[in-house]
């Protein structure tokens, strides 16, 4: 039986490749793809960037990697590292832009095998690189209810967190942990007693365990610091993200830094300039969302990396 193909449509993706290359740096120019996915957002970019500019991408998912080994071009490289650690090895002020799409990809999310989705049978994993770390099912074999219920207030804003903790032990204790997704989204739908028009009760605790597995905020927030130190001035940062936690800590973080500090210990010292440029908030046009309903979510964040 030949294996099945799952496709991904890259979210606004002429609006962030054109955010990114308008950077104001000289050439030759280093781009960065933080976050390469299928390569739909590389592929753009490669189709539009200098002959002797170079792109360089990183991804920690496996599939991700054997998709850009089908880029056949000598500009192009990739790393398999997360991407927080591979900002944190570049040099400084190397990178003309950094793009960061914070999403899942389609292809996660519709193979069964990766554990991602509470609508397909599959295994409990949800890791991005399951050659790494711990699954989903192996963290709850020994999590308590404590670890389990903050993991799902916390990271999936769940008002039922103690319950569905509660759910997960006693279904543990009774019959053995959970180890397949169908099981673990039964086993929340019985403790989650309302939910909002339209959404599964299991959606929220989904999203909280593959944040939590694979430490998705930590990431982002050691990518965004790392971003200062590599970008170059007039450097653009550009970051695609889907849901409020992860904007969020973007949003934050750019207003943090696009404002002068002052050293609260020395008041009268002169303030130390702002690093970032704020250039806007985008969010996907109507008809972007009805081609491609899971576009819905998505907030795009720009900024431009200051001189000083």
């Amino acid at each position: 039986m030949a294996t099945p193909e799952w496709t991904h449509t890259t979210v606004l993706l002429p609006e962030a490749v054109d955010a990114l290359l308008a950077a104001p740096v000289a050439e030759p120019r280093t781009w960065v793809d933080a976050t390469f996915g299928r390569g739909g957002h590389s592929r753009l970019v490669l189709s539009r960037m200098a002959a002797q500019d170079r792109l360089l991408a990183f991804d920690r998912d496996p599939d991700a990697l054997a998709e850009a080994a089908t880029v056949a071009d000598p500009r192009f490289s990739i790393r398999h590292q997360s991407f927080a650690a591979a900002l944190a090895d570049e040099p400084a002020a190397s990178k003309a832009g950094v793009l960061m799409d914070i999403g899942v990809s389609s292809p996660q999310i519709d193979n069964p095998a990766r554990g991602f989705s509470f609508r397909n049978d599959g295994p409990l994993d949800m890791r991005m690189d399951p050659t790494r770390g711990e699954s989903v099912a192996e963290w709850l074999a020994h999590a308590d209810v404590d670890q389990i219920a903050e993991v799902v207030r916390d990271y999936g804003e769940e008002r039922f967190a103690v319950p569905v903790a509660k759910a997960i032990v006693a279904r543990r204790a009774e019959r053995g942990v959970p180890t397949r997704t169908l099981d673990l989204a039964q086993i929340v739908a019985g403790a989650v007693r309302t939910r909002e028009q339209g959404q599964d009760p299991a959606t929220r605790t989904f999203q909280a365990f593959r944040i939590f597995i694979n430490a998705e905020l930590e990431e982002l927030e050691r990518a965004l610091e790392a971003c200062l130190h590599v970008l170059q001035p007039g450097g653009r940062l550009v970051v695609i993200s889907f849901h409020s936690l992860e904007d969020r800590i973007v949003k934050q973080f750019i207003a943090r830094h696009s404002r002068d500090e002052v050293d609260r210990r020395a008041p009268f010292a002169p303030p130390r300039p702002m690093k970032l440029e704020a250039l806007g908030r985008v969010k996907p046009s109507a008809a972007e969302i009805a081609a491609n309903p899971r576009s819905r979510s998505a907030v795009m964040r720009i900024a431009q990396r200051t001189s000083a």
